[in-house]
């Protein structure tokens, strides 16, 4: 009978996430997962084949529970200008929430990795992207956006104008402000009426 595993993927994972709110992508390595933990570093490598795969999974686990919220977040309320709201409230609720996570996602796919991801990695990301860009486009044609700056302008209300409340203060290492939530929803309103 095999004994069972000292330490969890998501054990792993989680030491990733802070190496990388702390040192970036390129402190991401498998020595150091193995070091934050005090896993052995074939406890490392018998989850992770190589540091691609590592680095695909912290990215992918992240962002997909950012997703999950945000999505949710988007299939609620009352009608699509509410939805806004929640989503644009949720970026910066989920960041102040889960500080290390967030800024491990300012970074982006591409520093972690991505060229070198397996197709399946790829598979995962790409699908991420299409349900949150197919959900934006729902909130959209649900506000009567019928132009492509009409759309555009949704996308920046719902995505990139509460990126940047977050970007502003994680990726100098400071704290969310109190007001953030409520800024990015201005924000979003602003642009969504």
């Amino acid at each position: 009978m095999a004994r069972p595993a000292r330490f969890t993927e998501n054990q792993l994972l989680d030491a990733a996430v802070r190496l990388a709110a702390t040192h970036g992508p390129a402190g991401v390595t498998m020595s150091a997962v193995a070091k934050e933990t005090g896993a052995p570093s074939g406890s490392v490598y018998h989850r992770f084949p190589h540091r691609a795969a590592l680095l695909a999974e912290v990215w992918l686990r992240t962002m997909e529970r950012f997703q999950d919220g945000y999505l949710a977040a988007l299939a609620t309320g009352e009608g699509p200008l509410d939805a806004g709201r929640r989503a644009a409230r949720h970026v910066v609720a989920w960041s102040r929430a889960h500080p290390a996570e967030a800024a491990l996602l300012l970074h982006g796919p591409g520093e972690f990795g991505r060229g070198e991801w397996s197709d399946e990695h790829v598979r995962r990301a790409d699908l991420g992207t299409e349900r949150v860009r197919a959900a934006v486009a729902a909130v959209a044609a649900a506000l009567g956006a019928d132009s492509p700056c009409d759309a555009e302008r949704v996308g920046l209300a719902l995505i990139d104008l509460p990126l940047s409340v977050v970007r502003r203060h994680l990726r100098p290492g400071a704290a969310l402000p109190d007001h953030a939530e409520d800024l990015a929803v201005r924000c979003a309103e602003a642009l969504l009426f």
